[in-house]
């Protein structure tokens, strides 16, 4: 365990370390040497990403399909768009109109099998079934082993299959022949061309649609812009009701026939990470809180907290997808003590990865958000029968 910590620890570091040279808070020779450097990859990325799609495109690498509606949802950055909760909110909509709907995730960051068992799988291929997260009735893994997001789905949608495999076309025939489902949401997909799907939804965040500009590793864009004109349907998160004019025009000289669908992520509640316990958001206007989070974009979970009335008085950061340990939700109840802090507040998707604490000296609750369409839909669920049904 010590073992893993370190390596954790270590790993967390190189991971921030490159971040803030890419996102150019590291403006040192050795940062701009490195810049340079990760430019010239990221040209030889593009070309890979290219080339990859015309393989696709041509036929020399095979699409399948699967016999049933297969909807991708994904987005051309690296994190922060908001995704979750599109699914989820996507998920339950079809599910409630009668489909028996799966979300196939790849599981970032979930506990890998054994080494012999991986390298056996590329020899020989992989006869392992997908991890089962939810059957659709009931919840089967924790989050170390399922990842976060997959776990958290599988944990709010109660009648919603939740698999996880890399391999999504054998995670959905797995869905198709062992669990009767008849519709499939690629949790993450746009990139994952291996499974056909009638849909593309692209998640496009209003306050940074295309990252730094950069294709990966010397940005944030997993893809050029252009191939945006790959997308059905494309959700701007994050907006806030006010014009997105500019923004709008882009996407429509990327893609002029997709349909544009504004979005806002309302936060619903609070609830306490250990008893359950919810309260209103109005709880937290002039209260004092600290802001914890592990998540791609924290600027924005704390930007709503305090348009929310909130008196932020300390913030702790950990890096996407941080693990915690019992130790370090100790330091931070500590630190958010001593700093006169009445609540800790965090987000859904750090709640599932903390450890089971018994102190209880500053309440430490995660914020529940929803999507709310603001324009291009009537709302969500018509939206889903446009998309879907029509």
């Amino acid at each position: 365990m010590v073992l893993r910590t370190d390596f954790q620890k270590w790993a967390e570091e190189i991971e921030t370390f490159v971040l803030d040279v890419i996102l150019e808070r590291r403006r040192d020779r050795r940062a701009r040497a490195m810049r340079a450097f990760l430019t010239v990859l990221s040209y030889l990325f593009a070309l890979a990403v290219q080339l990859r799609l015309w393989f696709y495109r041509v036929r020399l690498f095979r699409h399948w399909t699967l016999g049933c509606l297969v909807v991708s949802v994904g987005n051309l950055t690296v994190g922060g768009t908001g995704k979750t909760p599109v699914v989820e909110k996507f998920a339950k909509a079809l599910a409630q109109r009668g489909r028996r709907v799966a979300i196939l995730s790849r599981g970032y960051k979930s506990a890998k099998r054994p080494l012999i068992e991986r390298l056996l799988a590329k020899i020989i291929g992989d006869t392992h079934p997908p991890r089962v997260v939810s059957d659709g009735e009931s919840l089967l893994l924790d989050s170390l082993q399922a990842g976060d997001e997959p776990y958290m789905l599988a944990s709010d949608l109660k009648n919603v299959i939740v698999l996880v495999d890399k391999n999504r076309v054998k995670a959905g025939k797995y869905a198709i022949e062992k669990l009767k489902a008849d519709t499939l949401v690629l949790d993450d997909g746009f990139q994952y061309l291996n499974l056909k799907s009638r849909l593309n939804l692209v998640l496009i965040d209003r306050t940074n649609p295309w990252g730094n500009g950069h294709l990966l590793p010397r940005g944030t864009l997993r893809e050029p812009i252009r191939n945006l004109a790959r997308a059905t349907y494309i959700f701007v998160t994050k907006c806030d009701g006010s014009d997105i004019g500019p923004l709008r025009e882009q996407i429509r000289a990327l893609n002029p026939t997709a349909e544009i669908i504004e979005c806002a992520h309302r936060p619903l509640y609070l609830q306490d990470v250990f008893t359950g316990e919810r309260k209103p958001t109005e709880w937290l206007r002039g209260l004092k809180i600290a802001a914890l989070s592990g998540i791609a974009a924290p600027d924005g979970f704390e930007q709503s907290l305090a348009r929310l009335g909130a008196q932020l008085v300390h913030t702790e950061r950990f890096a996407d997808h941080h693990r915690y340990s019992q130790q370090e939700i100790i330091n931070v109840i500590n630190a958010s003590h001593k700093r006169g802090a009445q609540a800790i507040i965090t987000t859904e998707k750090d709640a599932v990865r903390f450890p089971f604490v018994e102190r209880r000296d500053v309440p430490i609750l995660y914020m529940r958000v929803e999507i709310e369409i603001l324009r291009g839909a009537k709302d969500f669920d018509d939206a889903v029968a446009r998309i879907c049904f029509s």
